[in-house]
């Protein structure tokens, strides 16, 4: 079984066990401050993930270090430790967020603008995108200026490229492929 696959059973259990304890977005807000001190303190993520530490010592220390946690997200990932799956941690966050997004009718998406947007541009791009898209938008914007202007939308697994520097390659295919 893939690394993908487990990391989905692990959070579609978690979630599970999150809406039957009415704490299904607090388990997506710890797990992604969990998730977020993994990937930005490497030597945490080292303790945790090697295998010549023993288990219990990562026990202690996580009890420890996730004491404001709720203890049933506490005892799931000490659960994950024992299946020795910590280094799945990350993955079952991003995967979390994902099922709890869809369970809301929430999408997100990475909006990507040749300029900062203003408040009123931002919130004209998130309605568009929600009333095209049928699901309640979460853009995260980006500015790129390398676009030269228009927007480029990465949401799930699809692209929507309105961009100035897109549409102008394919102008210039057209006409280098043009008869003449």
């Amino acid at each position: 079984m893939d690394s993908t696959t487990v990391a989905r059973s692990y959070a579609s259990a978690l979630h599970e066990i999150g809406q039957r304890h009415d704490a299904a977005d607090r388990f997506g807000d710890e797990l992604e401050r969990f998730a977020r001190l993994l990937h930005e303190e490497p030597r945490i993520r080292e303790f945790i993930e090697a295998p010549t530490v023993d288990v219990e010592d990562k026990k202690r220390a996580l009890r420890s270090a996730l004491g404001g946690f709720h203890p049933l997200l506490v005892n799931f990932v000490l659960v994950v430790l024992d299946k020795r799956r910590q280094r799945l941690l990350r993955d079952v966050a991003v995967v979390y967020r994902a099922i709890r997004d869809e369970a809301q009718g929430h999408v997100r998406a990475e909006v990507t603008l040749a300029r900062e947007p203003d408040e009123r541009l931002e919130e004209e791009i998130r309605s568009a995108l929600s009333r095209s898209l049928g699901k309640i938008v979460l853009p995260q914007f980006k500015v790129d200026p390398r676009i030269l202007g228009g927007v480029r939308v990465r949401y799930e697994d699809r692209v929507i490229d309105g961009t100035l520097r897109r549409r102008l390659l394919a102008l210039r295919r057209a006409m280098l492929s043009a008869d003449l």
